[in-house]
Parts: C-alpha cells; sequence; structure tokens
C-alpha cells in the first residue's frame, strides 16, 4: 500500500525571539529597532501557543509529516514550536539555517524524523542555501536532500521570496532573481543527482501564479503535460486551480496567492514511485484563524504592529499530499 506524506508551508507572521534576547546579532537588533519593543516572553509564548494549535489540525489532527516555514528569527523560536507540538507524539526534527537577511527572519523545516531522513556524514551534504543574489541580503533558498521511509531521495526547497515593500512593481526585479536563482538549482539537481529526480519547491514567493518571476524565470507552468513533456525543467504550479475560485493565502486589498506549491515533472509521471496525490494541493483555512469580515487569515500581530492573541498569522498555511510507491 502506498505511503502518503503530507507536506504544508506557513508563513508564521515574524516569529521573532523576545526583546533583548541575548540569541540576536547587534545587527539584527538595529534593523528591527523599535519594533520589537515589548515583545515579552509572555507575547512570544502566546504567539507560539496559537501557532501549535494550528499545526496540531493539519494532517487530519496528527500534524504534518513535513512542514516548511519562514519568518522565523532563529533555532530557538523553532525549538519552543517543537515542544509545543509534543502532543502529537511525533518525532519532529528542525532544519534551520541562518540566512543574511537584515531583519534576521530565516526558512527552515520541521519534519518528523520517522517518515524522513536527513543523511549525513564524511563526504554527504544534504542541506543547502542558495544564496539570492542582491544589493540588500535576503532570505536565501533552503534545499533539503530528504530520504524517505523506503530509501527514495525527495529533494524539497523553501523559499521565501523579497517582499513587494516598497511598491509591487519596483519590487519586481528583485523576485524575478529569487525565481532564476530557483530554476537553476532546480536545474543543477537533475544533473547531479539525474533526470528523474523529484523536486518540491514551496513557500511563499510574494508573487502570484501569473507573476513573471514565477512564469519566466523559476519556470512554473499551469499545464502539469507542459511540464511533463517539455524540454527546460519546468514547474507545475499547483496554486492555479484555486485562483479560478477566488481565493488567496494573504489578503491585501483581496486575496492574494503568494504561497505557491511548484512540483517538477517527476512527481507527476504517473510511473514515478513518488508523486502528488491528484487535487491535494490546498489553502488551510482553518475556521479559528479565519477572519469573518474579511474572510482572510487573522494576524497574531507585533512588530510594531497592534498585537490580537487571539490571532495567528497574516497568511493561510498551504499544503499537498505525496505518495511513494512501496
Amino acid at each position: 500500500m502506498p505511503t502518503q506524506y503530507r507536506i504544508a508551508f506557513w508563513n508564521l507572521e515574524n516569529l521573532f525571539d523576545i526583546e533583548g534576547s541575548p540569541r540576536r546579532e547587534e545587527k539584527v537588533a538595529r534593523a528591527v529597532g523599535g519594533d520589537i519593543k515589548g515583545w515579552t516572553q509572555a507575547l512570544l509564548d502566546c504567539k507560539i501557543s496559537q501557532l501549535a494549535a494550528i499545526i496540531k489540525e493539519m494532517g487530519i489532527n496528527k500534524g504534518p509529516d513535513l512542514l516548511g516555514v519562514c519568518e522565523v528569527e532563529n533555532r530557538f523560536v523553532l525549538e519552543l514550536l517543537v515542544q509545543a507540538l509534543a502532543p502529537l507524539g511525533r518525532n519532529y526534527q528542525i532544519i534551520h539555517h541562518d540566512t543574511q537577511d537584515r531583519r534576521g527572519i530565516d526558512v527552515a523545516f520541521i519534519y518528523d524524523g520517522n517518515q524522513f531522513s536527513v543523511p549525513n556524514g564524511p563526504g554527504v551534504e544534504s542541506v543547502f542555501s542558495h544564496f539570492v543574489l542582491r544589493r540588500n541580503a535576503t532570505r536565501d533558498i533552503v534545499q533539503v536532500n530528504f530520504t524517505t521511509k523506503k530509501n527514495r531521495m525527495l529533494v524539497v526547497m523553501g523559499n521565501h521570496w523579497p517582499s513587494r515593500t516598497g511598491g509591487e512593481s519596483e519590487s519586481a526585479a528583485y523576485r524575478a532573481m529569487a525565481g532564476e536563482t530557483l530554476a537553476y538549482f532546480h536545474e543543477r539537481v537533475l544533473q547531479i543527482y539525474g533526470d528523474d529526480t523529484p523536486v518540491l519547491a514551496l513557500g511563499d514567493f510574494n508573487d502570484e501564479p501569473f507573476d513573471t518571476s514565477l512564469v519566466d524565470y523559476a519556470l512554473a507552468d499551469r499545464s502539469a503535460d507542459k511540464v511533463i513533456r517539455g524540454r527546460n525543467p519546468y514547474f507545475n504550479n499547483l496554486m492555479w486551480p484555486m485562483m479560478g475560485k477566488g481565493l488567496g493565502t494573504h489578503y491585501f486589498d483581496g486575496p492574494n496567492m503568494l504561497d505557491n506549491i511548484l512540483v517538477n515533472k517527476n512527481l507527476l509521471k504517473a510511473a514515478s514511485p513518488i508523486k502528488v496525490k491528484p487535487n491535494s494541493a490546498n489553502i488551510l483555512r482553518y475556521a479559528a484563524m479565519t477572519d469573518k469580515a474579511s474572510g482572510g487569515p487573522r494576524r497574531f500581530g507585533g512588530m510594531g504592529k497592534a498585537v490580537d492573541q487571539s490571532g495567528f498569522s497574516d497568511h493561510f498555511p498551504v499544503e499537498v499530499v505525496l505518495t511513494e510507491d512501496d
């Protein structure tokens, strides 16, 4: 019987360590400035509890097998989150890499060590941080070469592309750079590990499926057939069907599909041992975290914005299910 893996991604909206934390680099402290003022241990604990409550609902109340996250400051806050998930009984492990982002926010993975492993040892490298070239430092693309329960490689790339701060069109070139970086390393993965390597790229792209950064630079297409048959190393963006329903993962003047799930040809072919379960890509719009007035996510706030301790994040999580043959 095929094994199923529930894989999710969630922008956790400024999951920062406390004000005055000894774990914060001086340059990051300068960058966040007064925004961190008043961010107490009590507020951090509340934020962790709220996030954990939603994550526990994922995977049909069993938690995800693999969760990518962004907007986390350091490994310490991730460890707090994993501790809060202990009631699930999962063997959750952390992959975290400090990037040079000006505000100190990173991309990371939390994974069940009973479902996936991350090989390491002499001559074995499984975690890579791909630098996105930009005048101002931004988040790297984090690549992890996971090994599944059945000893197959699954390459997962976590993304948090440059924001739209300063204007969507004014910042578009930065996201184009990130898209080109993702496409380059996707191609390198196929060259190094073999053309049949399954690759999943997901995260907060700060652009929608139709934007140039995704379509022309990351080579993320809406047609699965084009991805399978095309000569270029295309991705299939699984969020297109939800665009037609007027849904989004982030709301600003209406719904925006900023969180995307991209899969390459090797997760689409019927004969592939690891593949996407049809129609399984989804926005996890839990009732508790949905604002009734706007229909968007109910944010927790902080970092210079008003705090709603019954809120969660300014993004909805996204999820996809992969299956693996015996």
